[in-house]
This record gives structure tokens, C-alpha cells and sequence, in this order.
């Protein structure tokens, strides 16, 4: 009898210790990937009739607010409500019943249901009271005033628009077209939810995706503020280095030229073939730093790592597939000029351009500038961070002169985009051809550039995307993302939204 009891007890002991192991399993070792999970939706459920505080931008406009259910028959007293519609969504995000939550509204959604420990710590006096509302506001870094002109500016066509503090890091505008309107399903059945939210899965350019942070494309030229960034730290290239003036090179392991752009004659110091953007001599560069130089030159810069912004799930640049570059030489060369497998996020150009105006400091990127209780206090406010320093001050500089060079020197490529009030301004152009069989005229149209040139403030990147350029009507990132940045640019300087 003893015997069978001891069994029983030991066969008791070994299910009680499997139990608290596997309730331990999904309950604290899984419990950040089972909240982070998209399909559960236990914790929005929890939340839904709690207050949910306001997103608003950086000026003041509320961007996401909880507004009362007036449908007496639903299970919740609130939903919510975006007032700026498409806008903003890329940076709010959405917050709903049946499909969870994304963006700022899950990154933030301890505060803005005032779950942190300290938004209860400051709520422990309103304990005893049967209303009680701790929730907090989330304040991002953006401005309305200057995402409704970023919006403005594309003028719907497909591509984005990254605006950067030079000095903080701190984002300004980043708009998207496609983007969504989160209304269109946040108070909706959730049949007829799902539903819209599929048709947006499934929608060309993904429109549930920020591109300017979630999606990279091929960079075309604006990649050679890089690779020379790259050469002059390497102490390979300086500005009285010498380009042979041709219109084709083969590069090593090949017979297949490499040509100028629309096969021109370009050569010359470091600055023209800079601001008038041959390809090959950044190609010979390339090869000439060879493929671990050059690999680790790209690293430096942040290529190869998810951007460190606050948000969820960003992009990572690339450099494309490293694998035995070295007996793969030709596509080393390509790279050099931004073409074959290289792809960079349009924030993260912005911040390349940040880099050369901030004397070769790349900061952290930042949506959120601060977050406050209930009753307007601060509770955290970001500070800026320097994330790489890819060149030294002096090489940063130089980078500065070349790329003022594009909008001010003899055939700059930026040359016909003035800026009103004179102010003067270093960018860098790019026309990243697509190369796609059966439609070999596609493109993607960039320009990058920070100003005003003697204390630069803003950095911005535009990208055009799948825009075709022929030769009678060329899609170059100077006649294409030249006017946006015109526009962004104006009105943040001098325009109606200088500060």
C-alpha cells in the first residue's frame, strides 16, 4: 500500500512540476511574443473599455483620440477615432478589437491606457474613485503642418517623403502614398473589417506599410555619398584625385562595359565627377576598395541593420548578398553607383544626408518626442542619441562641398532647384535604374539633401518610385524628387511653417 501511495504521490509530484513549467513557459518566458502577436487580441479585449488617451503631432493636431460608441447595443462604451485620416496612420497606427493593434498605438499603448508604473504610482490617490481615467498622451516628434505639404507635394504619386531634425534625429514629416485610412474599418463588424483589411493586404505598394521606414529600394546615385564617404575614410580618394574622362570601362572579370549615365563622357577631380554623377568613377572606386573595405564601409554607415527607431518592425538597408564578392567583381563595381542588389530605406538616406550636415554624426531616429499623464505631466521625453559616426568631421565637410556642389557647381545635377530666399543647400540626385525585362525604362527617382548650408537644420529624402523615364521625358531624380524637396524645404525655411 505504501508502495502505490509513494507511486501516486511521485506521479502527482511529476504532473504538478510539468504544470508549473509549462504555465511558466507561456506565461513569462512567451509572454512578449504572445503580446506581440498580431492574431491575439486578449489584451486589446482587456483594454478596449479602459480610457485611451490622444496621439497628437508635434504642432498640436490630435491625430488619434477615443471618442464615445454611439451605438447603444455595442459591447464597448468607446471606440476609436482618427481625426487626420490617411495622413497619419503610418505613424499612429491602428487600434481595434479583431485585428489588434500597430505603430504608435502599440508601442505606446501602455501609456496611452496609463499602464506604466509610473502613470499608477502618480493614479494611486484616485484608487477610491469609481472613475477612474489614468490615461496618458503620446506627443510625436511630426509636424501636420508639414505632412499635409510632404502629402501635398507627391501630388499622389507613388513614393515617400522622410524629413529629419539634422541635429536630433527627430522626424519632422514621413509620409507615404499608398497609405490607408483607418477609419475606414476601426468601427467596423468585424466580417466587414476583415474584409477591408484584406483588400489593403492585397493592394498595390501595400498601403499598411510605411514605406519611408518598412520598404528599401534601389538608391541609384544618391549610394555615391556613401562609397565616397567610404574611399575618403579609407584614405583612397581625396578631392585632387584625378577620373580618366571616358563613356565606358570593363571592370575586372568581364567583358561587359559599365557606362555613364545614357552612355555620357564624364571624368575629371572628385568634385565634378561627384556633382555631375559619372558612374564610373565610383565604380573603380569600389573596386579599388575592394569588397571587404567597401562591405565594411557600408556597416559602418547602418547598412545591414533595422533602423532604430521607435516604431514597430523597421527595414533594414542592404548591400545586397556578400557571398564570395570577391570573384564576383562586376556586381561589386555596380554597387559602387547604387545599382544591382543595393537597396536603402528612404529614412534612412535622410539620415545619410543628416550625416554629412551634422559633421559625421548619424543620430537615432525618433517618432515619439514625449509622452504625459493624465494631467499633462511629463512622464518621458527622448533624448537624442548618436547611432554611427561613418566619417570623421573633416570627411563630413568635404562630403558637404561635393554635395553643394550638385546644386550649385557647373552641371550639378541638382542645379535647376532653387530654394526661395536664396538659401543655399547640398543634395545629391539618383536615378536607380530598375533593370526589369520587358520594361527596361522603369525607375526610381531620389533626391536627398540637408539645409540651410551654413547651419543645416532639416535632412530630407525623396523617393519616386516605378516611374518611367525614356529618352524624349527622363524621370531623373532632379526633374522628379527635385520639386518635392523644393516644396518640403520652402515651407520649412522660409515659408509658412519657419519657425
Amino acid at each position: 500500500m505504501n508502495r502505490q501511495i509513494r507511486q501516486l504521490a511521485i506521479g502527482l509530484m511529476t504532473c504538478y512540476v510539468v504544470l508549473f513549467a509549462t504555465l511558466n513557459y507561456w506565461q513569462v518566458a512567451q509572454e512578449e511574443d504572445l503580446n506581440a502577436n498580431l492574431e491575439n487580441t486578449r489584451a486589446v479585449r482587456r483594454e478596449f473599455n479602459k480610457p485611451r488617451g490622444p496621439i497628437i503631432t508635434s504642432d498640436g493636431v490630435v491625430a488619434a483620440r477615443s471618442v464615445p460608441n454611439d451605438d447603444p447595443d455595442a459591447d464597448f462604451v468607446r471606440q476609436r477615432e482618427y481625426p487626420t485620416g490617411d495622413l497619419l496612420s503610418h505613424a499612429t497606427g491602428y487600434f481595434t478589437l479583431s485585428f489588434g493593434s500597430t505603430q504608435t498605438e502599440r508601442a505606446f499603448g501602455d501609456v496611452l491606457t496609463g499602464s506604466t508604473a509610473e502613470q499608477q504610482v502618480r493614479g494611486l490617490a484616485d484608487l477610491l474613485s469609481s472613475e477612474v481615467d489614468n490615461s496618458g498622451t503620446v506627443q510625436l516628434t511630426i509636424r501636420h503642418d508639414l505632412q499635409q505639404v510632404a502629402k501635398f507635394a507627391l501630388a499622389g504619386r507613388t513614393g515617400s517623403v522622410a524629413v529629419i531634425e539634422v541635429e536630433t534625429g527627430a522626424v519632422r514629416a514621413m509620409y507615404s502614398n499608398p497609405a490607408y485610412d483607418p477609419n475606414s474599418f476601426v468601427g467596423l463588424p468585424f466580417e466587414d473589417a476583415q474584409e477591408r483589411i484584406v483588400e489593403l493586404q492585397e493592394a498595390p505598394g501595400n498601403p499598411l506599410l510605411d514605406a519611408a521606414y518598412q520598404q528599401r529600394f534601389m538608391p541609384g546615385s544618391t549610394f555615391k555619398v556613401i562609397t565616397t564617404g567610404i574611399a575618403l575614410e579609407a584614405g583612397l580618394i581625396s578631392p585632387t584625385t584625378e577620373f580618366e574622362r571616358v563613356r565606358e570601362w570593363i571592370p575586372p572579370q568581364t567583358n561587359d562595359p559599365i557606362q555613364n549615365y545614357r552612355g555620357t563622357q564624364c571624368g575629371g577631380d572628385l568634385a565634378e565627377v561627384f556633382r555631375r554623377s559619372c558612374n564610373i568613377p565610383f565604380a573603380q572606386t569600389a573596386i579599388q576598395l575592394g569588397p571587404d573595405t567597401m562591405v565594411a564601409g557600408t556597416e559602418a554607415w547602418g547598412i545591414g541593420e533595422e533602423l532604430p527607431i521607435d516604431l514597430p518592425r523597421p527595414a533594414a538597408s542592404t548591400f545586397g548578398n556578400t557571398d564570395d564578392l570577391d570573384q564576383k567583381l562586376p556586381l561589386l563595381a555596380i554597387r559602387g553607383f547604387g545599382q544591382n542588389e543595393d537597396q536603402m530605406v528612404p529614412l534612412h538616406m535622410a539620415m545619410v544626408a543628416g550625416t554629412v550636415a551634422n559633421g559625421g554624426r548619424m543620430m537615432v531616429p525618433f517618432v515619439v518626442e514625449r509622452t504625459l499623464d493624465h494631467q499633462g505631466r511629463v512622464l518621458d521625453e527622448t533624448s537624442p542619441e548618436v547611432w554611427k559616426t561613418p566619417v570623421s568631421q573633416a570627411n563630413a565637410a568635404l562630403l558637404a562641398e561635393f554635395m553643394t556642389g550638385v546644386t550649385e557647381g557647373d552641371r550639378g545635377t541638382a542645379g535647376s532647384v532653387d530654394l526661395d530666399g536664396g538659401v543655399r543647400f547640398g543634395a545629391k540626385t539618383g536615378t536607380a535604374e530598375l533593370g526589369i525585362i520587358g520594361d527596361p525604362d522603369r525607375v526610381h527617382a531620389w533626391m536627398i539633401a540637408f539645409a540651410p548650408l551654413e547651419a543645416p537644420k532639416y535632412a530630407i529624402a525623396v523617393v519616386l518610385t516605378d516611374l518611367e523615364s525614356t529618352q524624349a521625358d527622363a524621370a531623373t531624380g532632379g526633374r522628379q524628387a527635385g520639386p518635392v524637396v523644393k516644396a518640403v524645404l520652402d515651407f520649412a525655411l522660409t515659408g509658412e511653417g519657419a519657425s
